[in-house]
């Protein structure tokens, strides 16, 4: 008769604990105001900015190249450097070299889920 009673206690237990990994509940008074659109709105804004910091470490930029770089004029000028590309743009009278997928190989570039057109 004593494994029933630890089976209720273990139960008990876990759904003490399981409300708990739900994540944060709020709870407000109903005389309160609250705009449930400003909310969701102030989220939207942090993901985007979330998204857009993101986007911004992957992109690299540097200042000069490493040594041993080969200038290439097509499909655009751009220089390789052992296995990487880069661009140069101007910038507040500076030249920048940004990181760029291989030029030379559009198919390897093609996002997934787009076909690659055959090479005749």
């Amino acid at each position: 008769m004593q494994w029933p009673k630890m089976m209720m206690a273990a139960g008990f237990i876990l759904s003490l604990a399981i409300p708990a990994l739900a994540g944060q509940v709020v709870v407000r008074s109903s005389d309160e105001p609250f705009d449930a659109f400003a909310v969701r709105n102030e989220l939207a804004r942090q993901h985007e900015w979330q998204e857009a910091l993101r986007a911004e470490q992957q992109l690299k930029i540097l200042e000069r190249l490493p040594i041993g770089c080969i200038l290439r004029p097509t499909p655009y000028r751009h220089f390789h450097c052992d296995g990487l590309f880069y661009r140069p743009y101007q910038w507040r009278d500076k030249e920048l070299y940004i990181s760029v997928p291989n030029p030379e190989r559009p198919d390897i570039n093609q996002k997934p889920g787009k076909p690659v057109q055959p090479q005749s």
